[in-house]
């Protein structure tokens, strides 16, 4: 039976960590991350509207604490004494109540009402229970010939009329009790949402109980004959632990399940109906699994003390002399539970031990909507229209045209502005010019008879020798390696002035193809031009249509 009852709770607490697991809450439209909306006056009470007021003011650093939900749960768990008599592990039924409150994002009260029920059975026989009124009125102590009760291991005894018997008993048990607890783990620096949180904490309270052991059969008559003949079957056994089994199941067998006999209890304490009243010292540990804005679920375990040694009814303790000697040690009881817990309340946020409360801090960092933020100031130094972050050249003369870079235009690229040259577009073979940006070109006879046979003048051989460059897929953009052979491209036509080129790719016959040899030729002219100082009209491009074997190619050719 225990067994099976095992197996139960078991499985009722993997299914409820498993739907746990399965839901998340997502937290509501307008909300951060599943907590509450800073805005929102109606989660704010009275009393903190003063606070809140100047929080939007800013003139207060710090937001009201907002009215935040009671939760309510309900329990079902197991129990087990820790006392004087072995227990018997998992009993039913088991069950309780709380009502918990949130003073802070750390610290929370609660109240819990539990309702148990706890058997235990001793599987070694005991003798020396001539102290214990519940025993010692249905069961033979062991007595010597004068009459003095003595241990079963006393020199002398006489032993023929003594019993044994097999400690029992049954406690009922409600407590109530206040606890402090602490969530220890909602304040999270990297991850905003807090889906599940452990907690622990401690509390006093009041137990009830009743306790009351096994000592009589169906027609009232002591298990004397049954305990005896046990105690001689196993007595022999020189290792008596590994038969503790096999004795459980004949005192199982043999017994019934009434508990009729009231056990010892604490003399002169409060009484309840024949229940005893004792103050009790709890602490817990537990660990919740969110399930929505309204329900979690937990997995607790609950530690009480209790200020007797007869929680299991039996203070008395086999001694090697005449009497049993009392024990000094308080009896305990351990709950282990599932909870369902439901939050209660309207215009409230959830309960701040759900909350992280770095949320709104973090919030604000990443998307400022309520701290003062000083107006942006853009400065641009030389007037040019680009702000000083971004501009290359930050003295630009005064009305001097840029490009986007902040760099003044120079379209003949003869290393004089345009808003200083004077003669705007100077053909290369004129060039170098002078301060006015004004070329020297040589005499149009000379030009004419440039290379011709008979004049005396050296005819000018254009480079061949100028180097292919290669892109990689659809890429437009030009590497370094690019850059650097275009530097000696320009070296070279820098050296041949009268010398142009033309700039030629191969792409397939399909637009999109074309359209990137395009692309890639303009790049390379602009680099050549704006980099370089080359100008443009010694530039030509081309795009020749071929089978795309050297669509990735692009030759830089005399022209």
């Amino acid at each position: 039976m225990v067994s099976k009852k095992i197996k139960l709770f078991t499985a009722i607490c993997l299914i409820v960590s498993a739907g746990a697991f399965a839901q998340t809450g997502t937290g509501n439209t307008g909300y951060m991350n599943g907590g509450y909306n800073i805005y929102d006056s109606s989660v704010i009470p009275n009393k903190k509207m003063g606070q809140q007021n100047e929080f939007w003011n800013n003139s207060y650093s710090f937001p009201a604490k907002p009215r935040n939900m009671v939760e309510f749960g309900l329990s079902l768990g197991v129990a087990q004494e820790s006392s004087d008599v072995s227990s018997r592990p998992f009993t039913f039924p088991n069950f309780g109540a709380t009502l918990r409150k949130s003073l802070g994002y750390l610290f929370s009260i609660r109240a819990e009402y539990i309702n148990t029920e706890m058997k235990g059975q001793n599987w070694k026989a005991s003798n020396a229970f001539s102290q214990n009124p519940a025993w010692g009125a249905y069961f033979a102590p062991i007595r010597t010939n004068s009459g003095a009760v003595v241990n079963a291991n006393a020199s002398g005894a006489n032993n023929a009329n003594a019993d044994y018997v097999y400690y029992n008993y049954k406690t009922k048990l409600q407590d109530l009790s206040l606890q402090g607890i602490f969530t220890l783990n909602n304040i999270r620096f990297h991850k905003a949402k807090t889906g599940v949180i452990l907690y622990a904490g401690a509390g006093i309270g009041v137990s009830v109980f009743n306790t009351k052991i096994n000592a009589l059969d169906a027609n009232n008559q002591p298990y004397r004959a049954l305990f005896n003949s046990i105690f001689a079957k196993y007595a022999s056994e020189p290792n008596l632990y590994k038969r503790r089994k096999d004795i459980r199941n004949e005192l199982r067998n043999g017994m019934d399940d009434t508990y009729e006999t009231a056990a010892e209890s604490d003399g002169g304490v409060p009484r309840l109906g024949g229940k005893t009243l004792k103050p009790s010292f709890t602490a817990l540990a537990g660990v919740a699994f969110k399930l929505n804005r309204r329900f979690n679920i937990a997995i607790e375990d609950r530690f009480t003390a209790l200020k007797t040694d007869l929680l299991d009814g039996q203070q008395w303790q086999e001694h090697p002399v005449s009497d049993p000697v009392q024990t000094r040690d308080y009896d305990s009881y351990n709950y282990a539970s599932v909870h369902l817990n439901f939050n209660l309340g309207g215009k409230a946020v959830e309960p701040l031990f759900w909350l992280n409360p770095l949320d709104y801090a973090y919030s604000e960092l990443n998307q400022p909507k309520h701290m003062k933020l000083p107006k942006p100031v853009f400065n641009d130094a030389d007037g040019d229209g680009v702000l000083d972050e971004l501009d290359r050249e930050p003295n630009t003369p005064a009305g001097c045209p840029v490009d986007t870079h902040g760099v003044t235009k120079d379209t003949d690229g003869d290393g004089v502005p345009d808003c200083k040259d004077k003669e705007l577009i100077t053909p290369t073979i004129c060039q170098p010019v002078n301060a006015d940006g004004v070329g020297k070109c040589p005499d149009p006879e000379c030009c004419k008879n440039i290379g011709t046979a008979g004049t005396g003048v050296v005819a000018v051989v254009c480079p061949s020798d100028y180097p292919s460059l290669t892109f990689k897929g659809n890429v437009q953009t030009l590497s370094n390696d690019t850059k650097a052979m275009l530097a000696s491209v320009a070296s070279k036509m820098k050296a041949n002035p009268t010398c142009n080129v033309s700039v030629t790719g191969y792409p397939e016959a399909s637009k999109a193809a074309q359209a990137v040899c395009n692309k890639r030729n303009e790049a390379i002219k602009m680099y050549l031009v704006e980099k370089e100082g080359i100008s443009a009209d010694r530039i030509s491009t081309n795009c020749q249509v071929s089978d795309g074997a050297n669509k990735n190619t692009v030759d830089i050719k005399s022209n």
